[in-house]
């Protein structure tokens, strides 16, 4: 099976390919088989004249079983939100508002252009709670990554019989929540089924940074979430290791953690990523998260430059998941995951810099396309093969629910 891609400005983020602001790609079999200008192939047209052809966005840790609840923590802080999502709202969370909120959110993440998502998953009451978020990761197109945090080991071991290791992380609590010996036991498990680990720290500095490098808990299978208010010696320590950090821009800094650690990141050796974390505090979409990671820094010492978000939201997210070789650029033998931007809209046009344009004032709106291992997930602006009433109506009949059994009024 082949598609071929004609007429598009591509931003491939591969150094040996370049931009090109009038080119081809061809996909064969998933896969991109060639990138440059007036390629000829027998195969299935798609028009890309004035669209911005870019690799998918990766989203490195967001709490998908939340989405029924969006917009209610705008304006929480870090505590309140702890204390209304897991303390008021999460007990209330039956397998099936479980499988709802990550439906919802995957797709959404997918119309917005996220190819592949970690769901970072911590509605972990029961078993049955794991298996619902799964099904819906599944169901939705896009490719997908279930980082259960789990307390039983027996079930991070049960889940990993259903998921492959490049589909599975395992979410440790840290020692920040728990003793250095439980950590060292979740690591050891974490190694043993193959899998990357993930972890959060923020709002506090994290002592124990140290001690897990000296036991050989932290290397390149480690990904940092947040990371806020490290010091150097700590960060420096996280390079030292290969771990990778991911940036949640918008939560952050509403939040109370701090700033965005972006740029201490970059002065250590670190690369990050970029991240959604919550949709009931910040919008699900990897544009906003650039925006304002390049707003914050620029702010603080006018480094960065577009470049560096497009490619925390691509490159740098692929590698974080270990998907370097797979996904985050537009090149031959990686996986078709693809997004066309509407380069015509008047909110964009006339594109003058493909990368600052996208970066600077790209929307969701935009998004005309979206291509998953070559098949189409989404064409001229519509979600393919899902059913979005039907959706919508189980949505709002399980958030009222979960509302009303938690005493919460909704406005």
């Amino acid at each position: 099976m082949r598609t071929l891609l004609k007429n598009g400005t591509v931003v491939s983020l591969d150094p040996a390919v370049g931009d090109l602001r009038r080119g081809d790609v061809l996909i064969e079999d998933g896969r991109i088989a060639a990138v440059g200008a007036a390629i000829q192939a027998e195969a299935e047209i798609v028009d890309a004249t004035g669209k911005i052809v870019l690799p998918g966005f990766v989203d490195t840790h967001r709490h998908t079983w939340q989405t029924a609840f969006r917009g209610i923590g705008a304006d929480w802080t870090f505590a309140e939100y702890r204390d209304a999502m897991h303390g008021v709202l999460r007990p209330h969370y039956q397998p099936e508002d479980v499988y709802l909120g990550n439906l919802l959110g995957r797709l959404e993440a997918l119309n917005s252009g996220v190819t592949t998502l970690l769901d970072w998953f911590h509605c972990s009451d029961r078993p049955e709670n794991a298996d619902a978020a799964i099904d819906a990761l599944q169901e939705a197109s896009g490719r997908s990554i279930f980082c259960y945090c789990a307390t039983e080991p027996d079930d991070v071991a049960r889940v990993r019989k259903r998921l492959p290791a490049d589909e599975m992380t395992f979410g440790l609590r840290g020692p920040m929540l728990t003793t250095m010996d439980t950590t060292a036991a979740d690591v050891a498990l974490a190694r043993e089924l193959g899998l990357r680990v993930s972890m959060h720290v923020h709002g506090a500095v994290c002592d124990s940074l140290p001690e897990m490098h000296e036991r050989n808990l932290l290397d390149d299978r480690t990904t940092i979430v947040h990371g806020n208010g490290l010091t150097d010696a700590q960060l420096a320590i996280l390079a030292d290791a290969g771990c990778s950090v991911t940036v949640s821009p918008d939560v952050e800094l509403k939040m109370g953690f701090g700033w965005p650690e972006t740029g201490r990141l970059l002065a250590a050796g670190i690369r990050p990523s970029l991240s959604i974390d919550d949709c009931p505090s910040a919008g699900g979409d990897m544009f906003s998260a650039m925006r304002t990671a390049f707003a914050a820094q620029r702010g603080l010492d006018g480094g960065l430059v577009a470049r560096d978000l497009l490619e925390f939201a691509t490159l740098d997210g692929a590698r974080t998941c270990g998907r370097e070789d797979r996904a985050g650029s537009i090149s031959v033998g990686k996986d078709a995951d693809l997004v066309l931007i509407d380069a015509e809209d008047l909110s964009v046009f006339p594109v003058s810099d493909p990368v600052s344009t996208v970066v600077t004032a790209g929307h969701p709106g935009l998004v005309d396309s979206v291509f998953v291992g070559g098949r189409p997930v989404k064409r001229d602006g519509r979600l393919l093969g899902v059913d979005l009433p039907k959706l919508r109506a189980r949505v709002l009949e399980s958030r009222d629910r979960i509302a009303a059994a938690a005493g919460l009024v909704l406005a």
